[in-house]
Parts: C-alpha cells; structure tokens; sequence
C-alpha cells in the first residue's frame, strides 16, 4: 500500500537560525517523595528574546535536563511580552512587587548600561533595554525575581498610551 502524501503535515526538521536569543537561567533538581522513596526531576528556566522589545520567561520539568530546557523554550515563546522602549531605556519609573520579590526599574540616560544583576539583567538585556537602573528587594530566588520583571515590562506604558482617569492626580475647580 502507498503512502500517501499530506502536504505540511511534516515541517522540515532542520534548526533554522532563530530571530530569538536564548539563555537558560537556571537547571534546577526537584525532588518529590513518594512511597517508594523520592523521585528526582529537573526544572529548567529560560529566558527568550529578540533584543528589540520582544521578551519572555518559560519553565519547563522532566525527567531529562534537555527536554525541559526545551518544554521551557516552548513556554517562553509562548508567553512574549512587548517592552515599549524609548531609545533603549524605559518611559517611566516601574516599581512591582510580584509574591516575595519587589523589583524597582529606572529609566536612565544613554550609556548608563544595565545596572542590575541576575535574572533582572538577563531579562532587559534579551528585552533591548539598554540603559537602565534596578532595584532587587526581598527573595533571592531566580524564579520569582524573574517573575516579577516580567510583571514589571507587561506593566510598562509608552509614551502614546495615555493616563487613564484614575491615575490622574483630580483636578480641583
């Protein structure tokens, strides 16, 4: 019996150059106790960008290191965010606490560079963001500071966006 064709079905299987940067921030081992003793996993987190605005943050487990930098690639990918960039810093101030972490972002003057440190410094750095002041309050860890950035750049305004009423310090008559 012939095959038949289905066109598209199968992509080409070759890596083509991706327009994403991609840096895994952290391997970690998790371990989950069970009856018969503890079961060990990795859980991968990895940060893709195209360093012209575009960003996100992906975790990923399984049983293997590569399949869940891999399921993490997949993730980030999926979960972009566009950072509005003002000459490659930030329009405004952005000061977000996100569970145990609270993240300062200040916009500053051209080359200034990135002045933070982590995962915070990964993330702006695959975002574009070129000049830029941080502040890491609170956890250490790598996940949640991540996390918290990325709460911080899907909070960003541009400049065209305007202040809605509520923000607006009232008017008095």
């Amino acid at each position: 019996m012939a095959k038949t064709s289905h066109p598209g079905r199968h992509h080409d299987r070759r890596k083509d150059p991706s327009e994403f940067a991609e840096t895994t921030l952290s391997v970690d081992r998790v371990t989950r106790v069970v009856k018969g003793g503890r079961r060990m996993r990795f859980r991968a987190i990895v940060v893709v960008g195209d360093r012209k605005g575009r960003v996100g943050l992906g975790t990923g487990k399984a049983n293997e290191v590569q399949v869940a930098v891999k399921k993490a690639t997949r993730h980030a990918r999926k979960n972009m965010v566009k950072v509005p960039l003002k000459g490659g810093t930030l329009f405004h101030d952005v000061d977000v606490k996100f569970k145990a972490a609270r993240i300062r972002l200040i916009p500053a003057c051209e080359g200034t560079g990135i002045i933070a440190g982590g995962a915070v410094r990964v993330i702006l750095e695959h975002a574009g963001v070129r000049d830029v002041l941080s502040k890491r309050f609170g956890t250490a860890n790598k996940l949640v500071n991540a996390q918290a950035v990325m709460h911080a750049l899907h909070i960003l305004r541009s400049s065209s966006a305007g202040v809605s009423k509520q923000e607006s310090a009232p008017s008095k008559v």
